[in-house]
């Protein structure tokens, strides 16, 4: 099978900017090409007004609209999407050189309020044949296919096509709240989206070469047609929305006492020195082999949830020394307890190879989004992943809790839930200024618009990664990252899981229990089921 050629990989000199449409209504074929119908951009959007301008156009003036593409094709039928060209034929039962006796042909005049909403046969030549586009070299459709522009007039201004509302016999007018008629619908549904998805798929790809221009990130699809949503953003950074504020770089507080040329020229190597494990977690077990009687002191104090000052007691540095014969790993040490990881930063005496530097240099593993069978997008490693290894950060638009409990209630707290984590790993401690921090004063991180490639990673009950709160400035309780690290040795093209939940691991019997009640409580009806497919799947995504 040979798929058609693809005419949009030559993009047109003028396009339609983005901004100045609002949807894509139909498709249509047009000497090989596909064609979509767009409605322009009126204020208000909604609801469209009778004489909103819709236009035709090929893939190449709608190259920096496929969103908007995407988003139609979502909506057709699976047997639309499944329609193919063989060998660069196509044939949608249109007879392109004489119209079917008993075709209608597409369109509304809709001049004087008319309902009946057709252009009669002679109206419909007349239209197509007009010159209702200014400047613009389109073929021009056969009969059956009506005219290009309605309500209005297209020109060519500075690179780009803009519409422009017009009124005069050369103008074919109809009521757009009316498009796609139902002719246009017939012949969409005969006629493929091939050219369509295959420019949607090159789109995304180009988002992620220019997300990760070393090439360590490719999309993968060997289930369907589909690609991601366009409409997603690829950020390398965390975007602070409105009511955010972060302590800058520039601020940090660094360790002093630490050199470059420590421990082999790998910085930081007493941790009872480094400024920046002052809130680190006790190594409990050193502090009673060395220091019983503070020991003793100590966990009486953690007992009764005194605050305590551990410094100058025994810490533990996160990460295992780098070598020649495979990556820094986390130590069990984090990896087990969830413990908040300490980094070193720009700011430190350490310099900038610390052996404590690791998640804030970034991804270096390559990663590939694909499309699953039956849990929409994931993703895997192409190569063998160790445990404890870090795999990359999640990131977000940072947002307020107030504007967190704002968009839950839009769209469904459920519906939301798989993309929002709350920086709260800190909540009750103290901050510099001496007040507990208050769960409502957190941030969330929302990732479902902006984000980066761990944003498609599924949820499993039993996962192979996860989730540690990596801080760089021990002073900052509100702003930190969140970092993947492999919990277990992965190998290369095994998908990628963390819990959603963040819960702790239970017995097998256990799970298969609670996983029994929660199938069995009508409560949970409409809940949204868990496909991961794990002996200890708890049976739904969130409790």
């Amino acid at each position: 099978m040979s798929l058609s050629p693809t005419p949009w990989s030559a993009r047109a000199i003028h396009t339609v900017r983005p901004t100045d449409v609002v949807a894509v209504l139909c498709h249509r074929e047009l000497d090989g090409s596909e064609e979509y119908l767009v409605r322009w951009r009126t204020n208000p959007v909604l609801p469209a007004p009778p004489r909103a301008i819709c236009s035709w156009h090929p893939l190449q003036e709608l190259w920096h609209s496929l969103h908007l593409v995407q988003a139609y094709i979502d909506t057709l039928p699976e047997a639309t999407r499944r329609l193919v060209r063989l060998d660069g034929t196509f044939t949608s039962g249109i007879n392109r050189k004489r119209k079917s006796p008993d075709s209608e042909p597409i369109g509304a005049r809709d001049l004087n309020g008319s309902s009946s909403g057709l252009l009669t046969p002679q109206d419909s030549i007349i239209r197509s044949r007009s010159s209702s586009v200014i400047d613009l070299e389109t073929p021009e459709p056969p009969e059956i296919l009506g005219p290009n522009i309605y309500n209005g007039v297209l020109q060519k201004k500075e690179g780009r096509i803009v519409a422009k509302r017009a009124e005069g016999p050369e103008v074919t007018t109809i009521n757009s709240q009316k498009l796609p008629t139902e002719e246009m619908r017939r012949i969409a549904s005969k006629t493929p989206v091939v050219q369509a998805e295959n420019a949607i798929r090159a789109a995304f790809e180009d988002k992620l070469r220019m997300h990760d221009p070393r090439g360590l990130v490719r999309l993968e699809n060997r289930i369907d047609s589909s690609t991601p949503s366009l409409d997603f953003t690829f950020i390398r950074e965390y975007v602070l929305g409105e009511g955010v504020s972060g302590i800058s770089e520039e601020e940090y507080r660094g360790c002093t006492k630490c050199k470059a040329d420590m421990g082999g020229n790998v910085g930081c190597e007493y941790s009872t020195k480094c400024d920046c494990l002052q809130f680190a977690a006790v190594d409990e077990k050193a502090l009673e082999r060395t220091k019983p009687d503070i020991y003793a002191v100590y966990m009486i104090a953690k007992a009764e949830g005194s605050d305590i000052d551990t410094t100058g007691l025994p810490k533990r540095f996160p990460y295992r020394k780098p070598g020649q014969f495979g990556p820094q790993t986390l130590l069990p040490f984090y990896r087990e307890s969830r413990h908040p990881i300490y980094e070193c930063n720009r700011n430190c005496k350490c310099g900038p190879k610390c052996k404590t530097r690791l998640v804030q240099k970034g991804r270096k593993v390559p990663l590939v989004v694909f499309k699953t069978e039956n849990r929409g997008w994931g993703v895997y490693c192409d190569e063998d992943l160790i445990q404890g290894e870090f795999i990359d950060t999640y990131l977000g638009e940072v947002i307020t809790d107030e504007e967190c409990k704002r968009r839950e209630n839009q769209v469904g707290v459920k519906s939301k839930a798989s993309y929002l984590y709350s920086l709260d790993k800190f909540v009750d401690d103290l901050t510099t200024d001496g007040v507990r921090l208050k769960i409502e004063d957190t941030f969330v991180v929302d990732g479902q618009d902006m984000g980066n490639v761990t944003r498609f990673i599924n949820h499993s009950c039993e996962p192979n990664c996860r989730q540690y709160t990596v801080s760089y400035n021990k002073h900052d309780l509100r702003l930190f990252n969140l970092a993947f690290f492999a919990y277990e040795d992965i190998p290369a093209g095994t998908e990628l899981t963390f819990d959603y939940g963040d819960k702790d691991e239970v017995e097998l019997e256990e799970a298969i229990k609670r996983r029994e009640a929660a199938l069995a409580d009508p409560e949970n009806h409409g809940s949204i089921p868990c496909n991961c497919g794990a002996q200890k799947c708890r049976g739904y995504l969130w409790d």
